[in-house]
C-alpha cells in the first residue's frame, strides 16, 4: 500500500472513533434519563403524593445511591487497569492453567471491598487485559460476596452466630470457584461480546486521556443499566403484598427458592443484604443463607450490567447457571454448617 493510500484511509479511522463514542452515549444516556422522566411524570400526573409512588421513588433512589458509588469505584479501577497496568502483570500474578487460576481469582475477591456494581467493569477490564475469562468471571462473583466489608456486616446482622458468617464465606467462595471451573470446561469465548473501549493507548499518546475515556465509557455504559435494574427492583418491592411471603415460610424448600428469587428481584447491595436477611425471621437459616449467597451474584441490576457489558446471550447463560449453583451450594453448606 502506498503512502498516499495510507493517508487516504486515516480520515476514515479518525472519524470512526467519535462516531463510536456517539453511539455509546446514545445507548446509555436514554437509560440514565429514564428514571428522571418517570419521576417527573408522577408529579405532572398528580401521583407524587400517592403512598405507593413515594415508596417506589424512595426504593429507586436508595438502590441507585447504594450502587452508584461502587459503580464509580469500579469504573475508576477498570480505567486505571486499562491505562496504567501492563497486561504482563496479570499473567505473572495468576497461574498459567485456567483451572488453577480460578481459585486464586476467587480468593483475590477478598481484597476489593465493593459490591456487584463495581465487579462487572473490573472483570471486563481484566478480560480486555488478557486475563482468562474463567478467572475474571470468578473474581466477578467472589468480590462482592467474600470481601471483609460484607463479612463484617453479616457478623453484625447475625450477632452471636459466627456459623452464619462462615457459611456465607464458604458458600459464596464455593459458588464462584465452581462457576469458574464450569466456564473452563464448557464456556466459549464467543459467548462474551465484550465492548471495545473508545480508542486505546497508542505509542506517544496520553495514558491519562485513555484513563478518562475508559472511565467515561464504562460509567455511561453500566450506569444506564443500573438505573433500569433499580427501577425493576423498586417496582417489585411495592407491588407484591407482604402477606404473600407468609405462604412460603412453612416449607423449608419453598422458603429457600423464594428467598433466592427475592434476592434476584430486590437487588439489595451486598453490604446491606445481611440486615434484610436477618429481618426475615420466619424463614430457615438455610433460606436466609441462600438469600445472601444468590443476591451478590444474581440480581436484576447485575443481570442488566452483565447484559450491557458482555452481551445478552452471555447474561442469560451465566446468570441462570449461577443461580442454580448458588442455591444448591447454599443448601449443601447450610445443611452442614447451620
Amino acid at each position: 500500500m502506498t503512502t498516499g493510500q495510507q493517508t487516504a484511509h486515516r480520515p476514515r479511522a479518525a472519524a470512526a472513533e467519535p462516531l463510536t463514542e456517539q453511539r455509546q452515549r446514545g445507548a446509555a444516556l436514554p437509560l440514565l434519563g429514564l428514571a428522571a422522566v418517570v419521576l417527573a411524570a408522577t408529579g405532572v400526573l398528580g401521583l407524587a403524593e400517592a403512598e405507593v409512588v413515594q415508596a417506589w421513588r424512595t426504593l429507586l433512589v436508595s438502590i441507585v445511591v447504594q450502587g452508584m458509588p461502587f459503580l464509580l469505584l469500579g469504573t475508576v479501577i477498570s480505567a486505571a487497569i486499562g491505562a496504567f497496568v501492563p497486561p504482563s502483570l496479570f499473567a505473572k500474578a495468576l497461574p498459567k492453567r485456567p483451572a488453577l487460576a480460578v481459585p486464586v481469582a476467587g480468593v483475590a475477591g477478598v481484597v476489593l471491598p465493593g459490591c456487584e456494581c463495581a465487579s462487572v467493569p473490573v472483570a471486563g477490564s481484566l478480560i480486555r487485559r488478557g486475563v482468562t475469562p474463567a478467572a475474571a468471571l470468578t473474581f466477578l462473583l467472589a468480590a462482592p460476596a467474600v470481601n471483609p466489608v460484607v463479612l463484617v456486616s453479616t457478623a453484625i446482622a447475625f450477632p452471636g452466630q459466627p456459623a452464619m458468617v462462615a457459611a456465607r464465606l464458604a458458600a459464596s467462595l464455593a459458588t464462584a470457584v465452581t462457576m469458574g471451573w464450569l466456564w473452563v470446561r464448557f464456556g466459549r469465548e464467543e459467548w462474551l461480546r465484550l465492548p471495545k473501549l473508545p480508542g486505546g493507548h497508542t505509542h506517544g499518546g496520553s495514558r491519562w486521556e485513555e484513563f478518562r475515556r475508559g472511565m467515561q465509557h464504562d460509567f455511561l455504559h453500566a450506569g444506564g443499566f443500573l438505573v433500569v435494574g433499580a427501577m425493576a427492583a423498586a417496582t417489585f418491592n411495592v407491588a407484591v403484598p407482604p402477606g404473600v411471603l407468609a405462604l412460603f415460610t412453612d416449607s423449608p424448600w419453598l422458603g429457600v427458592v423464594l428467598l433466592a428469587l427475592l434476592a434476584v428481584l430486590l437487588s439489595v447491595c451486598s453490604e446491606a443484604d445481611a440486615f434484610v436477611a436477618a429481618s426475615l425471621t420466619g424463614f430457615s437459616p438455610t433460606a436466609r443463607l441462600a438469600f445472601m449467597v444468590v443476591g451478590p451474584m444474581v440480581d436484576l441490576k447485575l443481570i442488566a450490567l452483565q447484559s450491557g457489558s458482555f452481551g445478552r446471550a452471555f447474561a442469560v447463560r451465566f446468570t441462570g447457571t449461577t443461580f442454580v449453583v448458588a442455591v444448591l451450594v447454599s443448601v449443601l453448606i447450610g445443611a452442614v454448617v447451620l
